[in-house]
């Protein structure tokens, strides 16, 4: 029998039916994952096995059947006597579904509490359920804090506290899209394993090389349809679909051919520290010349952002020199847009808010804003849209648009793509690749993402822990790595 069973699932938010006659069966034992570009509907099916749509939308579904129980109809209450008994979710961002005032032995025992399980050595059995996801020195980290932990161990917990109550069915959201990629790795280890052991998994991402790691078969959804579905090495060796065939090549990036010289010295970092509660950046020595662009790679907390704060002059180095060779317009592009533009604002005020600050004058400025908005390949249109008006994909188009504003030199870049599926993320690294060659460009593109670096770098720097470790060309580096953890991270990769 089906751990989860679905036939002609329909969900609408207002007139759009923005879920359409989907159906999904998971085997216990089994994961399936859903993939698609943002907007495809993905999320909203899980959350229907969750019932947990948003206000507005409303669901319908010929059947829906959730570990043997008919769910189709159920209302909240009844909901959540399900959620965490017989479905758990596991979503994108640990830091925020964790609550950050709330010990993590906190976090994993509220399920038990809420069907009141293991009343007796409920402390014991979070200890338990903290070990089995290999979250190091259990005991003491149910103590901390989610601020406390990296990425990969909040990941770790939430997924301890998704199967605190024990249930058939496991929804992972995203959750592991904003990982690097040993941890990533890792995180699919753990969700394999998990499937393994009986549980029916049901996987939501745009990312293909992290469905080929973890799933048996993949739904490929699109506009709320189902288009394709298969076995995973099936669909993505021969799918049948246009669309399909789409996101796979570009869920695959070709590294870049060597072509552009190099350029005269623009700046000299040596041997520079910073340090805030622990060393974050620790005698970091490098050089960038005029026209590359420069990758930074490394796990979480490895000193890659810090080192960008400091290039761009937000944060100041304890130690050491940072040393241009003339007066640079250096301009950053941030990893969370929606986060980085005031929401309040409509694009186009944002931007132009930019171009007053690099001295245009106001007559100008609505025309200069229409243009920078077309060299990135967005209408005018959108400028008068709020930052939640836009996808994704657009969003940080406005936000280059933004920073190139002030017609930098320079582009320090801060995990620009990270979130976005494969399809989008490839226009984005087109767009730099063609701004970079009309504008001249140098860039600084700090990733977790190492064939991202592969596509768009000319010279890598590898962190860890606020060390760099290794340095060069990006070919040199990922063909022959010399560090034991440049090899680590390549293997992750793959």
């Amino acid at each position: 029998m089906s751990a989860v069973h679905v036939r002609g699932l329909r969900i609408r938010i207002g007139a759009q039916a923005v879920v359409d006659g989907v159906d999904l069966d998971i085997a216990p034992g089994e994961c399936v994952a859903i993939v698609g570009e943002s907007g495809a509907g993905k999320s909203l099916t899980a959350r229907a096995l969750l019932g947990m749509l948003p206000d507005g939308a409303r669901m319908t579904a010929d059947e829906l059947r959730i570990d043997g129980i008919d769910a189709a109809g159920l209302g909240e209450a009844s909901w959540r006597a399900l959620r965490g008994r017989r479905v758990a979710l596991v979503s994108q961002d640990a830091l925020a579904a964790l609550d950050p005032l709330r010990r993590i032995g906190r976090e994993v025992a509220e399920p038990m509490e809420i069907h009141r399980l293991h009343r007796s050595d409920r402390q014991a059995q979070v200890v338990r359920l903290l070990a089995s996801v290999s979250l190091p020195e259990p005991e003491r980290r149910a103590r901390s804090r989610p601020h406390e932990l990296s990425g990969g161990m909040r990941q770790r917990a939430l997924i301890a506290s998704a199967l605190a109550a024990d249930p058939a069915v496991l929804v992972a959201d995203e959750a592991t899209t904003a990982l690097d990629a040993t941890v990533q790795a890792r995180i699919l280890a753990l969700l394999r394993s998990i499937a393994d052991d009986g549980r029916a998994v049901l996987f939501i991402s745009h990312d293909f090389a992290a469905v080929r790691r973890v799933a048996d078969r993949v739904l490929v959804m699109r506009a709320g349809r189902i288009v394709e579905h298969g076995g995973v090495a099936e669909v993505m060796a021969s799918p049948r679909e246009e669309y399909t065939r789409a996101l796979v090549e570009a869920s695959v990036l070709r590294p870049r051919t060597p072509t552009r010289p190099a350029g005269e010295l623009l700046l000299q970092v040596r041997d520079v520290s910073k340090r805030f509660e622990r060393p974050a950046v620790i005698g970091a020595s490098f050089a960038l010349v005029s026209g590359r662009t420069l990758g930074v790679v490394g796990e979480s907390g490895s000193g890659k952002t810090t080192l960008a704060r400091m290039l761009i002059g937000v944060e100041r180095p304890d130690s050491g020199v940072i040393e241009w060779a003339s007066a640079q317009r250096v301009q950053l592009v941030h990893q969370n847009p929606l986060g980085a533009f005031d929401p309040r604002w409509t694009i186009g005020r944002s931007i132009a808010e930019a171009l007053q600050a690099a001295g245009a004058r106001r007559g100008d400025r609505s025309a200069a804003v229409a243009a920078l908005l077309a060299e990135v390949g967005l209408d005018a249109e959108l400028g008068r849209r709020r930052p939640r008006q836009l996808s994704g994909g657009q969003l940080q188009r406005a936000a280059i648009a933004r920073a190139l504003a002030a017609d930098p030199q320079v582009l320090v870049l801060d995990e620009p793509v990270s979130a976005l599926d494969p399809t989008v993320r490839a226009r984005v690294l087109d767009l730099l690749a063609r701004l970079q060659i009309e504008r001249g460009l140098t860039m600084v593109f700090v990733s977790h993402d190492l064939a991202v670096v592969a596509a768009v770098c000319d010279d890598v720097l590898v962190m860890r822990d606020g060390v760099i470790v290794e340095r060069g060309p990006v070919a040199d580096v990922f063909a022959a790595p010399t560090h034991p953890f440049t090899r680590e991270l390549l293997a992750a990769g793959r």
